[in-house]
């Protein structure tokens, strides 16, 4: 038998790192909330306005100029159909049965050099799968090296995981036969806890878009999220103070994330969602459920008490993967996974269910602002985050813009513009770029469209219909809301 080059898979892919506490989970290996803007939605404090048609055209703030998209040059040729017979038998000397028994040996490296030689770019999904895990320089060098030969592209430097990535989604190459099922190889090396994703065939994901966002999967029962985890943390049932508990911690300038259900409000300090991400929570008597993706720089806030008839309160957890530089959130009860930026469940009983969780408003605003809107406001309890009470990564390490791969870019905003963004009831997508709209509120303008606007509340921005109810918009980054919403319009909407 001929001896493996190296003992095990493991010694050559990054495996999750165990936390001495819930603390270091959430805040230090926590890169799945590592692309925020320093643009800052701190100043992002007041829109106000109701227009009839919305096509207002008379507002005289212009948004930001456009940004060069980069130049991901020509695709190479894609081959259809069937993977060649040399190819198959590489794919599965790579990523079959050895390397789910932890083998990766000269057999493996023979096969990465196969790959490399196929002129099929399809199967460089693979090879940034792998890569994207891998910590052996050896193999990084190997995978990113045959990753560029298939592509025809020079792959270089520490980031070939990304920049692999971006050119596949950039040039949209689609999946190879079988792509799911040695991908499910891949990541199941980081943990078991993953199968019921990867193996429900009737998912409607794209995998291809699927990594690892460097974190473990929040997989603790409802109601037991003070026990600690490999995960970033989330919050069921989260102690909360009055006024006089916030002040004590927060000053006036805190950003917060301001939610008002019948007549119950509660400030969500942004502090406190960099380090937790998700919240299960109970307002004005409807039971929520609350994902925080820095990556997107979107709070949400989904009603969870709104479902089919017969099945559960989904209770939603971080899963630690992506999807475009999103945060996959799931229902630990069944492990159905939620598209988080729209509310749809996509896999598992839920989807089978067809649950789609509807959108409450959220607010983004400051301490200050919020509680001088709203006086008998409730706000998470400083305990909650866990020893880091001034986290603001938004500003600091994740000032630089996104980390995780999303291959082209809309160019008619900066990549992390803050907008508002809403879906009206014809089903047309549109983007509020949010300094914009605020200086045409300040200067008496309308800001809307079609049956939407926007007004104020609590010092920040809330989209309402045209009878004034709340249509659960809520401020991401541009590059995020116009990744999941490609047809969307931007305001204000040229003549």
């Amino acid at each position: 038998m001929r001896k493996p080059l190296f003992a095990s898979a493991l010694t050559l892919l990054l495996v999750l790192s165990a936390c001495s506490s819930a603390d270091d989970d959430a805040a230090d290996t926590d890169d799945e909330a590592s692309a925020s803007s320093a643009s800052g939605v701190d100043e992002a404090a007041t829109e106000e306005g109701d227009g009839d048609d919305g096509e207002d055209e008379t507002a005289t703030t212009e948004p930001p100029e456009p940004i060069e998209p980069v130049d991901y040059g020509d695709p190479p040729p894609i081959p259809d159909g069937p993977l060649s017979e040399e190819v198959t038998t590489a794919v599965e000397d790579l990523l079959g049965p050895r390397l789910s028994e932890g083998i990766i040996d000269q057999q493996s490296f023979d096969a990465i050099r196969v790959l490399g030689e196929s002129e099929d770019p399809r199967v460089a999904w693979w090879l940034s799968d792998l890569l994207r895990i891998a910590q052996d320089p050896t193999l990084r060098e190997l995978l990113g090296g045959s990753a560029g030969d298939v592509l025809g592209i020079s792959v270089t430097g520490l980031d070939a995981w990304g920049d692999v990535t971006n050119h596949l989604i950039a040039w949209d190459v689609p999946a190879p036969p079988d792509y799911v099922r040695y991908k499910q190889n891949v990541y199941l090396l980081l943990t078991q806890s993953w199968e019921p994703f990867f193996t429900d065939e009737d998912a409607d994901i794209d995998w291809r878009y699927v990594s690892w966002g460097g974190v473990g999967i929040d997989d603790r029962p409802y109601d037991e999220t003070d026990e600690r985890c490999n995960c970033i943390p989330a919050a069921d049932n989260p102690e909360v103070t009055d006024v006089a508990g916030g002040d004590a911690w927060l000053d006036d300038d805190t950003v917060v994330f301001g939610l008002e259900i019948d007549g119950e409000a509660r400030a969500y300090p942004r502090s406190i969602m960099e380090v937790r991400e998700m919240v299960n929570d109970t307002l004005g008597g409807r039971d929520i459920g609350m994902p925080y993706c820095t990556l997107c720089g979107s709070a949400q806030a989904y009603f969870t008490d709104e479902v089919p008839d017969g099945v559960d309160r989904p209770i939603l957890r971080t899963s630690g993967l992506l999807i475009r530089s999103n945060k996959v959130m799931f229902d630990v009860n069944t492990f159905s996974v939620f598209d988080t930026f729209l509310g749809d469940a996509v896999s598992g009983p839920l989807a089978d269910a067809g649950v789609v969780l509807p959108q409450a408003g959220v607010i983004t605003t400051t301490w200050g602002q919020w509680k001088e809107a709203h006086p008998d406001t409730t706000v998470l309890a400083e305990e909650l985050a866990l020893g880091r009470p001034d986290s603001d990564l938004r500003n600091t390490r994740d000032a630089n813009g996104p980390i995780f791969p999303i291959g082209d870019v809309d160019p008619r905003l900066p990549i992390q513009e803050d907008v508002v963004g809403v879906v009206t009831e014809s089903g047309q997508a549109i983007a509020f770029q949010v300094t914009a709209a605020i200086d045409a509120l300040e200067a008496g303008e309308e800001v809307g469209f079609e049956e939407i606007s926007l007004e104020l509340d609590g010092g920040g921005v809330r989209a309402v219909d045209a009878d004034g109810n709340d249509v659960g918009g809520h401020q991401a980054f541009w590059f995020a809301w116009s990744q999941f919403q490609p047809d969307t319009l931007v305001w204000p909407i040229d003549a």
